[in-house]
């Protein structure tokens, strides 16, 4: 890849990075967020998966958008937007204001992912668009490996507010290479009006088996992930003792597997192709689930969830490309659209799920054990039954 293809490449992987930079960066801090805050474990929880629920539906409005008026304009003020409401989180006086600007910090943040898959897709269809975003799912990757750890040694610093502080200047950041991207989407290939122009396209994606199967299986497979971001830092740290740091690490190592597993599909998708090897993933999610079940039952050392969530988690490197690449193999005129429902099934389940369970039953190493295998389970079963509908 040229230079400039790299330089297009990590600049899309950073702005694909908003969902990790949102959560992961504070989430060494989320135990001290709710003490400060003199909110519960849950409600601590529910602004992830309320800066989730923005990001699932930012896309909504930035995809069909980035269809009718081009990529770029929709995804600068996005990141624009994007950092200005990081900066009002750091200034949050309570936990129901910080649950209200998560929410705005997601709409915001919604536009660097779908658009950036949608101009993935303008450019690439196929295997070719599978090994792009497994490209693309490595640099993402750096993401989670950075973010924890930069959000631990912060917190040696400051506090949870600092981290915010520090989420602001990366957008920032973001803001400035997002305007050094080129237009994607020329004039000529742009459509897209009303509700109803919008609405007769999501009929369309709703009723192709192929969309909807990759988005389920994409979804689920995700959330597995999902129910360790929300659940991990309260189990692992309040519950096996490790501090900020070391959980930062761990966080890490998880990351640094999506990074790896992502280069590997990157190497084999023109082999193997995208549905093999999201058959691979799956099968890892499900596999690596029973295990860190097994090992949560049966002993009480912190390896015993630690070595199976590695794999868990790493799965995902496999998972979200070659999902994202079968669901949009059909729908290259409307990208952004379709990128933007994906984006809605994909955040809305994850947003949902993990607070859900954890509302009713708590937070525990079962619980989440437990939530990681149904997830992974629900995710095998609608792949094998829209297993042959997926087209590459």
């Amino acid at each position: 890849m040229s230079p400039i293809g790299r330089r297009w490449l990590l600049t899309l992987g950073a702005l694909s990075a908003f969902g990790p930079l949102s959560m992961d960066l504070y989430l060494p801090g989320l135990p001290q967020l709710a003490r400060d805050l003199n909110a519960s474990e849950v409600a601590a929880q529910m602004s992830l998966s309320l800066c989730m629920v923005g990001l699932a539906c930012g896309q909504l409005v930035a995809g069909p958008l980035s269809d009718r008026v081009g990529r770029l304009r929709p995804l600068i003020v996005g990141v624009t937007l994007f950092a200005v409401t990081s900066l009002l989180c750091a200034m949050a006086p309570t936990i129901e204001v910080l649950l209200a600007l998560r929410l705005l910090n997601g709409l915001a943040g919604g536009a660097g992912i779908v658009i950036a898959r949608a101009m993935v897709r303008d450019r690439f269809s196929g295997s070719d668009a599978a090994r792009v975003f497994s490209l693309l799912t490595a640099v993402l990757g750096v993401a989670p490996v950075i973010a924890p750890l930069l959000g631990s040694q912060a917190l040696r610093l400051t506090d949870w507010r600092g981290v915010f502080g520090l989420l602001t200047a990366i957008g920032v950041a973001l803001v400035f290479a997002a305007s050094t991207l080129p237009e994607t989407l020329p004039s000529d290939r742009r459509h897209g009006g009303g509700l109803g122009t919008i609405g007769h396209t999501v009929a369309t994606l709703v009723r192709d088996r192929a969309f909807v199967g990759s988005a389920l299986v994409l979804a689920l497979g995700m959330c597995t992930m999902f129910t360790y971001i929300a659940m991990g830092s309260f189990v692992l740290q309040d519950g096996y003792r490790l501090s900020a740091q070391v959980y930062g690490l761990m966080f890490a190592a998880n990351a640094a597997g999506i990074v790896l597993m992502g280069r590997i599909g990157a190497l084999l998708v023109k082999r193997l192709g995208p549905r093999r090897l999201l058959t691979a993933g799956v099968l890892i999610a499900v596999v690596s689930a029973v295990a860190l079940l097994l090992g949560v039952l049966t002993s009480t050392s912190v390896w015993a969830v630690l070595v199976p969530l590695l794999f868990v988690v790493s799965s995902v490197g496999l998972i979200m490309p070659n999902g994202i690449a079968l669901a949009l193999a059909r729908h290259g005129r409307p990208a952004g659209t379709a990128s933007a429902l994906l984006g809605l099934v994909h955040f809305g389940v994850g947003a949902l799920v993990p607070p859900a369970v954890a509302s009713v039953f708590g937070v525990t190493p079962l619980v989440m054990a437990a939530t990681i295998l149904g997830t992974s389970l629900a995710a095998a079963l609608v792949l094998a039954s829209a297993h042959h509908a997926l087209v590459e």
